[in-house]
């Protein structure tokens, strides 16, 4: 059903679908987050063909927690689809993101 909508969605040759990630990031190192992103886009690329993962990993030290959740929810914005990696329940801005997408109608593949 949602591959049905996502092709409906986004009809068109040559359409790249953009992919928000949600992840919990609050104690793993950056390799670990790096590492779980690509495993969630191949497994997006198997299932959904053709896409693109939008950034949302910010390295930015300067800005708080509240500012990357800002940036993530723009990002948000641009997606065709969400993925929610595991734990996402447990983690405050994952639980915001994941309600974002409930609210304003963005496909969630996986959570």
């Amino acid at each position: 059903m949602i591959a049905l909508f996502l092709r409906r969605r986004n009809a068109g040759e040559g359409y790249t679908m953009k992919i928000f990630i949600s992840q919990p990031m609050r104690g793993r190192s950056d390799k670990e987050i790096q590492s779980e992103r690509a495993e969630m886009m191949a497994a997006v690329k198997r299932q959904y063909g053709d896409a693109e993962e939008l950034d949302t990993f910010f390295s930015n030290h300067e800005w708080g927690p509240l500012m990357c959740l800002a940036k993530s929810i723009e990002a948000l914005s641009q997606a065709d689809a969400a993925v929610f990696a595991p734990g996402w329940q447990n983690a405050r801005g994952c639980r915001i993101e994941h309600q974002c997408c409930v609210d304003y109608v963005v496909p969630i593949l996986a959570d």
